[in-house]
């Protein structure tokens, strides 16, 4: 008997679109791997079963083929679903009542069949204190931030495709920790509108699933200013890669520099052409300039809000939103324009290569509960606004996943996941759990 809730995104729809099972099928599978998972887990801020049932029923009576019919989704919790609640991962929002209108981004979902399971736990304003999810692999360890409940449901079979945002590293590191696709799109692909966007300079809309494929297909649904093919077309020629250390390269623990290393040999193997370049000397800022861009438009946008109740951010929030406060708009703006100028640089060094090979992360998830993971190894990237693509590359010595960090050209979204989905199929990884 086939296991609905393990199957991947394409699988389903085809299901579905054969008549091979029904909608509601996939939501009772789904239903019952959420109740065997998450009293453990604790993925969900907000569920809705009867709901998506609901849904899927009237799907089923009805002749809709929609590209996504009858895929399972999670949402993560700053991103407006109707009837749902949004609460932003903090005790002010607790009692939220439910939205009026759905995320531009889950509408899209939503026309092309997608069903809404509920609200997934984000850490508090997609910064970084910890919501309550753990890690699928081991609760003991965090599934990353900020999306972690997005992360931690497709793991485990609890929804087939989430989706998340990116400020930092909060799409590429917990689908790393937790060993599934996360795919962040070129800056400003998907809308925002509907979505906490405290940091508008910095903000992408991203996708989990447990293929690139898959993700590839979410983000088609959900792009509104770059194009995104819903198949993935692998590349005309073998790929020109480059491994990329970064200025964080001292904080990648041996384990993952050796996952990258030995996914690189795998794709000189394959035929590829692998070159290890340094980025150009002015990237030694770009962490900087990232940061100052961060706490400025964060204090901003919450300057009302923290007047209101300090007391009830988390230390960590009102040190980020203090920070910023200090920071003149004259020192805002030279940051912005150090972001372009990185931007225009990148754009010279990423021409000679298809894609950047490069860690998500230090390493495997930490055994904390506390703390979500450096993100580090995204924060360029993010600066950027470069498509971006982790994709599950092996095991670590604690048994959690490790990941690959495939990085494209902006506004070159379908060349970077074609890239993507040929690293995926040299790297073979059996890690549904």
């Amino acid at each position: 008997m086939t296991e609905l809730h393990k199957l991947t995104v394409r699988e389903l729809v085809a299901g579905v679109r054969e008549k091979r099972w029904r909608e509601s099928a996939v939501i009772r599978a789904v239903a019952a791997q959420i109740a065997a998972r998450d009293r453990e887990i604790q993925a969900w801020e907000h569920l809705d079963v009867a709901r998506a049932m609901d849904c899927a029923e009237r799907a089923d009576a009805g002749a809709a083929q929609g590209s996504l019919q009858g895929v399972p989704v999670a949402v993560k919790d700053i991103i407006d679903v109707a009837g749902m609640p949004t609460r932003y991962g903090s005790p002010i929002y607790a009692s939220a009542g439910p939205a009026a209108e759905s995320a531009e981004c889950v509408q899209a979902l939503e026309r092309a069949g997608a069903i809404v399971l509920g609200k997934s736990v984000t850490t508090e304003f997609a910064y970084y204190t910890p919501g309550k999810t753990r890690n699928p692999w081991n609760p003991r360890h965090t599934p990353g931030g900020s999306s972690m409940g997005s992360a931690a449901s497709v793991a485990c079979g609890m929804a087939a495709g989430a989706l998340g945002t990116q400020t930092n590293g909060s799409v590429i590191r917990p689908a790393a920790f937790c060993g599934v696709v996360g795919y962040k799109p070129t800056f400003g692909t998907a809308s925002n509108h509907g979505t906490l966007d405290p940091w508008p300079a910095l903000d992408h809309t991203g996708v989990f699933a447990r293929r690139v494929g898959d993700a590839a297909l979410l983000a088609s649904v959900i792009a509104t200013q770059v194009k995104i093919r819903s198949d993935v077309l692998l590349p005309s020629h073998l790929p020109k890669l480059t491994v990329v250390r970064s200025p964080v390269w001292h904080l990648a623990e041996a384990p993952q520099k050796q996952t990258l290393a030995a996914a690189a040999a795998r794709f000189v193997h394959a035929g590829a052409h692998v070159h290890e370049v340094e980025l150009p000397p002015e990237f030694e800022d770009a962490h900087r300039v990232h940061r100052v861009i961060l706490a400025y438009e964060g204090a901003r946008h919450f300057r009302d809000l923290q007047k209101r109740h300090r007391n009830l951010m988390s230390d960590r929030m009102n040190a980020l939103l203090d920070e910023g406060a200090g920071i003149p708009e004259t020192q805002y703006a030279e940051a912005l324009a150090a972001a372009t100028a990185l931007r225009r640089s990148y754009a010279t060094f990423i021409a000679g290569y298809d894609a950047v090979l490069t860690p998500p992360a230090p390493g495997e998830a930490p055994p904390t509960l506390e703390e979500t993971g450096n993100p580090a190894f995204c924060t360029i990237w993010t600066l950027l606004g470069a498509p971006a693509v982790t994709i599950p590359a092996g095991i670590g010595p604690a048994g959690l996943p490790l990941g690959l960090q495939i990085v494209g050209a902006c506004d070159k979204d379908d060349e970077l996941l074609a890239v993507a989905a040929w690293c995926e199929a040299h790297i073979p990884f059996h890690g549904l759990l």
